[in-house]
């Protein structure tokens, strides 16, 4: 997808509509409020942003922004339109065929979201620290890798 893609509106509805399952379980807040079109195009002119649909005329069901970063490829604002595995595991899946001449995938989850970190531990990814937000003592959020090889 290029920076001034026209679907990038689409991506940014299905981003939001899929971290809306966050809203008033975590804390801090997601900084997802922050979240423009606009930001989207400069994740897209410095990174890969990648959406999906079953065929070119439906909507955008899924997308992933996708970061190199040295040897590890990170994955970010993984979202999907339903809220069904087999769709986020062919996301995932792009992410790791994409993933070629990186040593893992890294991503980051919070932790109050039980169900989402159990999906990524399912799709092979282990937990390998945990990191806390400014002005917090417990940690917020969980690192995840995934090695290949």
């Amino acid at each position: 997808m290029t920076e001034h893609d026209p679907v990038l509106g689409e991506a940014l509805g299905v981003i939001r509509a899929a971290f809306a399952v966050m809203e008033g379980r975590i804390d801090p807040l997601s900084s997802l409020g922050d979240l423009t079109s606009e930001c989207l195009s400069q994740s897209a002119a410095q990174a890969e942003v990648w959406v999906g649909a079953m065929t070119a005329s439906d909507p955008v069901a899924g997308t992933v922004i996708l970061t190199p970063k040295d040897k590890v490829l990170f994955v970010g604002k993984l979202a999907v339109r339903e809220h069904r595995m087999r769709l986020g595991r062919a996301v995932m899946a792009l992410a790791e065929a994409g993933a070629s001449g990186f040593g893992w995938l890294e991503l980051q989850s919070r932790v109050e979201l039980v169900e989402v970190n159990a999906m990524f531990k399912a799709l092979g990814f282990r937990e390998v620290g945990r990191t806390t937000h400014e002005g917090y003592v417990l940690p917020t959020s969980i690192l995840f890798h995934k090695v290949f090889g």
